[in-house]
C-alpha cells in the first residue's frame, strides 16, 4: 500500500478525533465511574463518534448553579441524588427533558421520570449485619435498637436522612406513615427521643466504604450501609447479609445542566444508559437495581434475588421522600448536628 495514502488516512483520523464533539459526563467517581465508564462512556462514544469526558464530583450543587448563573455551563450531565434534583429543578438549575425521548414510562420503576430528571439506579440504605459474628440475624429496626438482645456498637450515618425513618420504624411507626409522623414537631420529638436510646452505642460513618469496614473489624454488630457496598463485599468473600425489612430506597438521577450545549445529545446519551441491555450490564457489575423493568429477565436468577429492586424485598422497604427533605432537610440537620453535639 502507498505510504503516502497511509499517512493521508491517519492525518484524517486525527483530524475527525479532534474535531469531534465533546460532551462531558459528571458521576460520583470511584467504581462507579470505573463501572460506567466501561458499560456507558466508551460504547456510548465509539457509536455516536463524540469524545467523551468522564469527570466527578461529590454532590456539590453549588458548583452547578456557579456554571448556570454564570453562563459557564460544561457540564452536559450530571448524576444527581433525588432531593438535589427537585431543588435544582425549582431552582431552575436543569433543563426540562423529552420524556418520550428516553423511553416509555410503563417500562421503568415508578418515579423514574420527573420534569428534569431521568433515573439511572435504584439503591437503598439497609440493614446490614456480619452474619460471622452475630449467631442470631436481627429482623429489623427494633433488632437494631435493642441493645440488650444484641449487645454492642452498631453504626449509622451520621446525618438526619435515612436515620430519623429509621428510629421512627423501630418506635413501632409503619412505613407508609413515616412522613406524616415526622412532618409534625412531636413525630421529629419522637424520633429524637428513640435515637437517644442507642446514643452510646452509635458510631457514625460518613463514607460509603466504613460501614463494611466497621463489620469487618468487628467495631460494630450491625450498621445501616448502601446496598450496593454490601453487594460488593460479599462479591468479596464477605459473609455480610442486608436486612430488606424497613430498608429505604431512592433514585439516583440524570439531569442536564441549564445552558449544557449539547442538550439533545445528552439526552440521547441518557436514553441509552436506561436501555434494558446496558442497565443489564451496570446492575451485573454494581449491584444497585435497575430502573428498566425489562432489566429482571436479562439476569442470573439468583443475581436478580439478591438486588434491592427483587419484589420479595421491595415490598419490605420504603421509599424516601425527596420532597420532604427539601422542604424540611435544612431545619432537621441544624437539629440533628445539635443532638450528635450534645454530651448528654
Amino acid at each position: 500500500m502507498d505510504n503516502r495514502f497511509f499517512a493521508g488516512a491517519i492525518t484524517c483520523l486525527l483530524a475527525a478525533h479532534a474535531g469531534a464533539t465533546e460532551m462531558t459526563v459528571i458521576s460520583y467517581g470511584g467504581v462507579s465511574k470505573a463501572v460506567q465508564t466501561e458499560v456507558f462512556y466508551q460504547p456510548f462514544a465509539a457509536a455516536h463518534q463524540v469524545k467523551l469526558i468522564a469527570g466527578e464530583y461529590n454532590g456539590e450543587m453549588g458548583r452547578i448553579k456557579v456554571m448556570v448563573d454564570t453562563h459557564s455551563v460544561n457540564w452536559d450531565v450530571v448524576q444527581v441524588e433525588g432531593d438535589d434534583l427537585v431543588r435544582g429543578c425549582e431552582e431552575g438549575l436543569f433543563e426540562p427533558l423529552d420524556q418520550a425521548r428516553l423511553g416509555k414510562q410503563e417500562d421503568f420503576v415508578p418515579g423514574t421520570f420527573s420534569e428534569c430528571g431521568a433515573g439511572l439506579l435504584v439503591w437503598s440504605m439497609a440493614l446490614a449485619y456480619n452474619a460471622d459474628a452475630l449467631l442470631e440475624a436481627p429482623k429489623g429496626w427494633q433488632d437494631f435498637w435493642d441493645v440488650e438482645k444484641f449487645p454492642g456498637k452498631r453504626a449509622l450515618r451520621r446525618g438526619p436522612k435515612f436515620t430519623l425513618e429509621a428510629a421512627l420504624m423501630a418506635d413501632g411507626v409503619p412505613r407508609e406513615e413515616i412522613y406524616n409522623v415526622l412532618s409534625t414537631p412531636e413525630g421529629v420529638d419522637r424520633a429524637f427521643r428513640k435515637l437517644d436510646e442507642i446514643k452510646p452505642y452509635i458510631q457514625w460513618w460518613e463514607a460509603g466504604a466504613q460501614p463494611m469496614q466497621f463489620l469487618a473489624s468487628n467495631d460494630v454488630i450491625m450498621t445501616t450501609a448502601f446496598n450496593g457496598r454490601i453487594f460488593d463485599a460479599q462479591n468479596s468473600g464477605v459473609h455480610v447479609m442486608p436486612i430488606w425489612n424497613g430498608s429505604i430506597y431512592a433514585i439516583d438521577y440524570w439531569a442536564v445542566p441549564r445552558g449544557s450545549k449539547h442538550k439533545q445529545l445528552a439526552q440521547d446519551f441518557i436514553a441509552f444508559t436506561l436501555r434494558p441491555e446496558n442497565q443489564q450490564k451496570h446492575t451485573t457489575q454494581l449491584g444497585y437495581g435497575s430502573v428498566n423493568l425489562h432489566t429482571a429477565a436479562r439476569l442470573d436468577p439468583a443475581l436478580a434475588a439478591q438486588l434491592n429492586t427483587a419484589p420479595a424485598n421491595m415490598a419490605q422497604s420504603m421509599a424516601v421522600s425527596s420532597e420532604f427533605w427539601v422542604d424540611h432537610g435544612e431545619e432537621l440537620q441544624e437539629r440533628f448536628n445539635a443532638w450528635v453535639a450534645r454530651k448528654s
